[in-house]
Formats: C-alpha cells, sequence, structure tokens
C-alpha cells in the first residue's frame, strides 16, 4: 500500500510540474505579442455644450447657434504624448430646397495646442471648443443661399501626438465610439430654420378624437412670443355610443408678433389623436395622425 501511495505522489507531482511547465512556457509567446501591441490615443467627448444652428428661411443666413464641447485627452502616458489637436470644418448639404449638391470639402481651421488643455477631475488633459456658426460658415466660404434646415457642419479632432502619429475618425472602432469612450472625434452641428413670423390673424384647430371620448390629456399648447399657453384638446361630447368626434377651434395672432409655437402633449391614448391646424394666411401648416410629442410646426417652409 506504502509503495502504492509512493508510486502516485510521483506521478501527481510530475503532471504538475509539466502543467507548471508548459503554462511557464505559453506565457512567453503571449507577452511577446502584447509586447508589440502599438498603444494609440483617443479624444474623449465629454460633454457636447451646444451642437444648434439657427437658419432664417426668409432672409437665407445664420441668426444664431454655437458649437461648443468638452474633450478630454487619453494616452499610456496619461495625456502626455499630445502635442497638438487640429480643427477641420466641413459641410453636408442635406437638402434639394437650395438647389445642387453643395457639400463642402473640410478644411483646417486652427490647432489647439497641448498647453491649452488643463488638467480634468481624473488628471487627464481636458479642453473646451467652442465656434459660432458664423464663424464655420466664413471658414468655408459658404454662401447663406447654399444653407438649408436640415443641412449640418461637421467639426472634426485629429490628434497630434509628439512622436508624429495621428488619431482620428478614420482609427474609430465601436469600442473607441461606445459610451465608455465616446471618442467621436467627427460631430455634426445641425441646422434647424428659426421660428418664422406667423401671419396677423385668426388661425384654426381642427381636432378629431376617433373613439369619442376625448384627448384623454394629450393637448395643442400654443404660446406666441413666449407669452401664457393656450391648450387646445378634443373633449368628451358625451354622445354614446362612443364615434369619432370632430371639433373645431381658433386662437388670434396679434399684429407685431414675431415667432409661435405650437407643441403637442402627449396623453393616454395618442393612437386616437387627429389634428389639422391652418393660418391665418389660409396654409394648412401642420397636420397630426398619431402624432409624437414636441413641435407640431415645420418653420422651413416660411409658410406661416
Amino acid at each position: 500500500m506504502k509503495k502504492y501511495l509512493y508510486n502516485s505522489l510521483k506521478l501527481a507531482l510530475a503532471g504538475s510540474a509539466l502543467i507548471l511547465g508548459a503554462c511557464a512556457e505559453a506565457d512567453k509567446p503571449i507577452d511577446g505579442i502584447f509586447s508589440d501591441v502599438e498603444r494609440g490615443a483617443v479624444l474623449r467627448t465629454v460633454e457636447i455644450i451646444d451642437d444648434e444652428v439657427l437658419f432664417d428661411v426668409a432672409t437665407s443666413t445664420l441668426v444664431g447657434g454655437n458649437f461648443t464641447v468638452v474633450l478630454e485627452a487619453q494616452d499610456v502616458e496619461q495625456g502626455a504624448l499630445l502635442s497638438e489637436v487640429e480643427v477641420y470644418f466641413g459641410f453636408r448639404d442635406n437638402t434639394d430646397e437650395a438647389g445642387a449638391d453643395n457639400d463642402r470639402d473640410e478644411v483646417l481651421v486652427e490647432t489647439i495646442p497641448a498647453s491649452a488643455f488643463s488638467p480634468g477631475p481624473f488628471a487627464l488633459p481636458r479642453y473646451q471648443y467652442t465656434t459660432t456658426a458664423d464663424a464655420i460658415q466664413a471658414a468655408l466660404n459658404l454662401p447663406g443661399s447654399e444653407i438649408f434646415g436640415g443641412d449640418q457642419f461637421t467639426i472634426r479632432f485629429e490628434m497630434v501626438l509628439t512622436d508624429g502619429r495621428r488619431f482620428s475618425f478614420a482609427n474609430n472602432t465601436g469600442t473607441l465610439t461606445g459610451a465608455f469612450y465616446n471618442a467621436r472625434f467627427l460631430h455634426t452641428a445641425n441646422i434647424v430654420c428659426a421660428p418664422s413670423v406667423p401671419t396677423a390673424g385668426t388661425w384654426t384647430v381642427s381636432t378629431t378624437d376617433t373613439f369619442g371620448d376625448g384627448w384623454n390629456g394629450a393637448s395643442l399648447d400654443v404660446s406666441i412670443d413666449g407669452g401664457p399657453v393656450n391648450s387646445i384638446a378634443n373633449v368628451d361630447d358625451g354622445v354614446r355610443p362612443f364615434a369619432s368626434s370632430t371639433q373645431g377651434f381658433t386662437f388670434e395672432v396679434p399684429t407685431g408678433a414675431q415667432a409661435i409655437s405650437i407643441v403637442f402633449v402627449s396623453g393616454d391614448f395618442d393612437e386616437e389623436v387627429q389634428f389639422t391646424i391652418t393660418s391665418a394666411n389660409g396654409n394648412v401648416v401642420a397636420e397630426g395622425d398619431e402624432p409624437n410629442a414636441g413641435q407640431v410646426l415645420d418653420f422651413c417652409p416660411d409658410n406661416l
């Protein structure tokens, strides 16, 4: 029995030594592989503060809006490898209203030195970059006649490291652009039509509830020049059995009014909601059928 136990123990120890030896040998090629891996760098988007540009259709001019973002540099040296960040502007023509395709190629507009970055909460270099809509338009030499609501300005950042390597959007993967790193490098500033001047006079609203028991908390909230809200809603007409109910409303837009907002507020059964809004000039300016919450007016046609 002792001899049997002794031989079994020798076999077990020999096997363990073989396994440990194999693991030790296997570690060496893996270490070699990782030692040859090149470590890159990312420019994280910490926060987008502003990325909307207002466009006035009547005058074909930009009337407001900026692009502002907080960036954070990361590399294997805690950001110390950063030399500078180059900033490029471009333009995407996403609409047909302004005529031919007016896309603009990127142009280099400025270079931000590493010295302009300052330590953030995690001791990594951070920088708040901001530019105006007018500055982007001027850099691209883009006339207002070639801009329309729905188009986009592009803002691309390119990291330049102290060893000359460069990293930008072309180096991106899903891992880098995901929620953890959020290293987009390429951003867009959306161009939206500014609120149009509404026609003074009587506006009409036709509301329908397809079931007949009213809008169940939904409403169209009308505000003129940021003033008091006038809530319009189809109400239960009391008719039984239930049947589709259409009701009409009016409101006045005073002379001299500069802006109007009509927002749909969601209720319990929006699938029953329908409406049509006609301005004082006779144009149907909004229609809804199972609408989504939010602004219902499209300011781009300039037909209010």
